[in-house]
């Protein structure tokens, strides 16, 4: 044998250029690369080292020749090195005499080793379990068209075709998935809890007003046309004792979350105006607490009114099965006024009365079990969710599963916006470190460990998604007849985005209720957070128009609305929402008030100046900034504040515009909570044709 290159004598070996280079370099033999020369004495140094060239299995060959696995112990010894390993693992099976071959057209003389492989395992894993080279098992995946590395992971088809190529029987390891039993407590582990109330009623009749003359918040104001839009929960403290309450939307589009309200609630306050009386969301409030069987309490609200008739609110409550105490029943019903903060504290008596004697109990000693009451996606905490821990105590470190969303609770802050380090039954908590937005509504456990809580999350997962294939299966004889006999059917497909998933799921529920004979209402997709340009293709490809609650579009998003002349509509009050697709699908969308956006400028630097407040020192992207324009200002795509612009100057002058790629300052009239990094869009209302 004369001279040859090492890549030469790589493929006479059967072994890889980087192989022999690694196995020259413990052997002391500099060489720079494949394509350096080796002489007689270097490969005779290599083939003592590795053993005959006959002797190195071909998995290349038409009859590839595979040795069975046996013990280490036959392997002859080897040059020590501080990498012998890997000669060990080159060398590994040559031994013939010790060992039975078999060939892929003929028969194995003894019978094959049996091994047990996992559903999934890294390619790594499979090489230790059949003790072969690693390099070997990435060879023989590639020739099936599979391309993994040491450390990627393969399923177990894939891994059972290179075992099974190799000689080896096949078996997969039945692995026990993970189950969430359910623990009952004995009565001497129960230990009282604080009250869950739900407060309920129409839209309008003071259900928030009354929760603020309870927690001494102003919640009323930072809502948009003073309408709660989504779930909050709260904890105050009445005669030394904790009551947590839940304030669910009082209009009709949020059916679901109130009822989840109720599900969640021990107690529920049904409050009903004097001078207004039982309203359709009021019997809707009470068919909800009767079939969750709550109990209800009725607060007779806004009797300082002239108008009011709290006897004729008790006469009509009792249509519906409510007969006050007073008249021989066992309903409460007191009258109080939120704006006087009047009848509050004999309320309060009232629910705790109420709360000892339903004894509502709990043990706090074993793993959390809630409800998911509320869930956003922020974009500095990540996923938020927050949870009414109903059972056990929930702690900062716990493994934590809710639906498909898995993780651990990473930070926990209270009702009162402090962090907190564990959290006790009946406890509203908003929880960070789930892997992604849970659903308003899911159960939230504790789990032993996070593996745990990923295998439940995807098998949770697997679930869903066999569940959607299976609804959105094929067309059967019996729909295609439907369809043909009502003919062309209409559809019109609407995405929805907003800032809480509770708001996704009312809207979704109020505009398919829309749905008619002619025109059926399909939300094709829903989702948490800023309008994106994905959405936006999403619609282009489905002939949809997205609707934007309490969020406004992000990045190119307008833009690649325009060009794909999609349809966006932003609303703040869920009402106009619906009416807006009530009025297009009845073909009666007169044309109404719009807005036209003028500019928008990114805020860059804030200032304090006397008698004018926070300027934002900004920078205008593109189009123009008006002084007698409306602005409105946006942080992390969600709307924060809309009202008149202020000020507008460029250095000391007052000026009427500021044109893009120009700065400027801007104040705005009567709000002062300015940050960097606020985007502040300036835009004109005008009156255009609607189109839907």
């Amino acid at each position: 044998m004369g001279k040859l290159r090492v890549y030469e004598l790589a493929k006479e070996l059967k072994v890889t250029s980087k192989e022999l280079l690694e196995l020259l370099a413990e052997m002391d033999i500099k060489v720079k690369n494949h394509m350096s020369t080796l002489d007689e004495d270097v490969i005779k140094q290599v083939l003592d080292s590795l053993g005959e060239v006959n002797d190195v299995p071909d998995i290349d060959s038409e009859e590839e020749e595979v040795t069975e696995p046996r013990s280490r112990k036959g392997n002859s010894k080897r040059p020590s090195g501080k990498k012998g390993g890997r000669r060990e693992d080159t060398r590994r099976g040559r031994d013939s005499e010790q060992s039975t071959t078999v060939t892929e057209g003929g028969l194995d003389t003894s019978p094959a080793q049996e091994v047990q492989l996992p559903p999934s395992l890294t390619v790594q894993d499979l090489a230790t379990i059949l003790e072969k080279p690693g390099g070997q098992i990435v060879k023989l995946l590639f020739d099936r068209g599979i391309i993994a590395g040491l450390n990627q992971a393969i399923d177990y088809s894939a891994a059972a075709q290179v075992a099974e190529k190799l000689g080896f029987k096949v078996r997969p390891i039945e692995e026990q998935l993970p189950v969430l039993e359910e623990v009952k407590d004995r009565p001497e582990q129960l230990r009282d809890r604080p009250p869950v109330v739900t407060v309920m009623g129409h839209v309008d009749h003071g259900k928030t007003s009354l929760l603020d003359a309870i927690r001494r918040t102003k919640v009323t104001a930072e809502e948009a046309g003073g309408i709660t839009q989504h779930i909050g929960a709260s904890v105050i403290s009445s005669g030394g004792r904790k009551i947590v309450f839940l304030d669910t939307p009082g209009h009709e589009a949020f059916t679901a979350m109130r009822a989840r309200g109720a599900q969640v609630t021990d107690i529920a306050i049904l409050v009903v105006a004097a001078d207004d009386g039982v309203m359709p969301q009021t019997v809707e409030a009470i068919n909800h607490a009767k079939a969750a069987k709550v109990p209800i309490i009725v607060a007779i609200n806004k009797i300082d009114k002239p108008g009011a008739r709290p006897d004729v609110v008790k006469q009509q409550l009792t249509e519906y099965g409510l007969i006050p105490e007073e008249w021989g029943g066992d309903t409460i019903c007191l009258p109080v006024s939120a704006k006087h903060k009047e009848g509050i504290d004999d309320l309060l008596e009232m629910v705790l009365l109420l709360a000892d004697l339903k004894e509502f109990k709990a043990n706090p000693k074993r793993k959390a079990v809630g409800t998911i009451v509320e869930a956003e996606l922020d974009r500095g905490r990540g996923p938020v969710a927050t949870v009414l821990v109903q059972r056990g105590t929930l702690r900062v470190g716990d493994a934590i599963i809710a639906g498909t969303a898995s993780g651990k609770v990473r930070a926990m802050t209270n009702d009162k916006g402090n962090r907190v380090n564990e959290a006790g039954p009946s406890i509203p908590v908003a929880v960070q470190g789930f892997s992604e937005v849970p659903q308003a509504g899911d159960i939230m456990r504790v789990v032993a460990n996070e593996k745990i809580a990923r295998t439940l999350a995807e098998e949770e997962r697997s679930r869903l998604r066999e569940t959607e294939l299976q609804t959105r299966g094929g067309l059967t004889l019996d729909e295609l007849y439907l369809r043909i006999q009502e003919g062309e059917i209409k559809e019109l497909n609407i995405i929805i985005k907003a800032d809480v998933q509770g708001s996704v799921e009312a809207i979704q529920q109020a505009l398919e209720k829309l749905s008619t004979t002619e025109v059926k209402v399909n939300v094709i997709h829903g989702g948490v957070g800023a309008i994106t340009e994905t959405d936006i293709m999403l619609a282009a490809a489905s002939q949809a128009i997205v609707v934007g609650f309490n969020v406004r579009p992000e990045g190119k998003a307008t833009q690649t609305a325009e060009a794909e002349n999609v349809d966006i509509r932003l609303y703040r009050v869920i009402y106009d929402a619906i009416e807006d697709v009530k009025a297009a699908m009845e073909g009666m969308l007169a044309p109404k008030i719009r807005e036209m956006l003028l500019g928008k400028a990114e805020v860059r630097a804030t200032f304090h100046v006397p008698k004018a407040g926070t300027i934002a020192g900004c920078y205008v992207r593109d189009g123009k900034i008006s002084r007698d324009a409306q602005a409105r200002l946006v942080r992390d795509g969600i709307v924060i504040h809309e009202g008149p612009i202020g000020s507008l100057r460029r250095f000391k002058d007052d000026v009427r515009e500021v044109a893009a790629g120009y700065e400027c300052g801007i104040g705005l009239a009567n709000y002062q909570d300015i940050k960097e990094g606020d985007l502040i869009e300036a835009f004109k209302i005008e009156e255009v044709p609607a189109t839907l």
